[in-house]
């Protein structure tokens, strides 16, 4: 419960909350469980305070300073958390629906399971946060970045993750079907296990990702660039990988079925028993590429480049 004393001088403004705050520096405010809904809290300091079930639905936090806090199970749905500093804050279970948090940090926090369905993420600080099964369902997390964080089977369906960095992100079993990745960084990234179908990922850098079994079912990755990335039975059917880079990328056992790979550079690239049944390879560059074992009936190999590749019957080209 609330510490009444507390709760009654952050209802006499953030002015005086402030002063009080900045004059007993050792003392942890407790508002646990308080109703301040819709409440102009607008620059207070709330340095690792209690606010666990607090409601601060709909109201106006920007610019605060929340780190350390406890806001397990807190509301802030659709509260403006505006450049607020969030920094190793506990928003365990916590419901942002709909809530403003550009560039607000939120680094090394823990948003394990909470609810950041459509929530503005823009150009929010998320390095090394945990939001392991979060949702953040049509979230925008435009430009943000969301470097080493544990994203390991969260909701990022319909997202948009444009130009977001996810470098060595861990992003196994997370669900961006029909996400939008146009541009964003995903280096040394483990999507493995990840659901990826239709998503749109052109342009993105997945240099040295995991996608480990990932399923890729029609999405775009028109110039992304894959170079040294593991596709092991990986499911591509009907991807548009046109013009992308996968040298030196592992597709052991890969489903490319009805894949558009026109003119992708497939240099040194492993294909070994991957399925490229009725596949487009024209003008494609599979120089010293391994297709040893893998099933090319169908396939469109029109002004390809095969010079020194292990063909499906284990025979090298010349």
């Amino acid at each position: 419960m609330a510490n009444e004393g507390h709760l009654a001088i952050v209802k006499q403004g953030v002015a005086n909350w402030n002063e009080w705050s900045q004059d007993n520096p050792k003392i942890v405010p407790n508002l646990e469980g308080a109703n301040l809904k819709a409440t102009n809290l607008r620059e207070i300091n709330l340095y690792k305070a209690e606010l666990r079930e607090v409601s601060f639905s709909q109201g106006d936090l920007s610019m605060a300073n929340l780190e350390g806090a406890n806001l397990g199970i807190a509301v802030l749905e659709r509260a403006t958390l505006y450049t607020a500093v969030l920094y190793r804050a506990n928003l365990r279970e916590a419901n942002l629906y709909k809530a403003d948090l550009r560039e607000s940090d939120l680094s090394q926090v823990d948003l394990s399971m909470a609810n950041l369905r459509e929530a503005n993420l823009c150009t929010a600080l998320l390095e090394g946060a945990i939001l392991y099964t979060a949702i953040l369902h049509k979230a925008n997390l435009w430009e943000a970045s969301l470097y080493k964080a544990d994203l390991r089977e969260a909701d990022f369906s319909m997202a948009n993750l444009r130009e977001a960095n996810l470098s060595l992100a861990n992003l196994s079993m997370a669900n961006l079907c029909m996400a939008n990745l146009v541009g964003a960084t995903l280096y040394a990234a483990n999507l493995g296990g990840a659901n990826l179908n239709l998503a749109n990922l052109c342009m993105a850098n997945l240099l040295g990702a995991s996608l480990h079994r990932a399923t890729l079912v029609s999405a775009t990755l028109i110039g992304a660039n894959l170079y040294k990335a593991s596709l092991v039975e990986a499911n591509l059917r009907k991807a548009d990988l046109r013009e992308a880079t996968l040298s030196l990328a592992n597709l052991t056992d890969a489903n490319l079925h009805s894949a558009n790979l026109s003119r992708t550079n497939l240099r040194d690239v492993n294909l070994q028993g991957a399925n490229l049944s009725l596949a487009n390879l024209s003008e494609a560059n599979l120089h010293r590429a391994n297709l040893k074992g893998s099933k090319i009936n169908g396939a469109n190999l029109t002004g390809a480049c095969l010079r020194e590749a292990i063909l499906p019957d284990g025979t090298v080209h010349e």
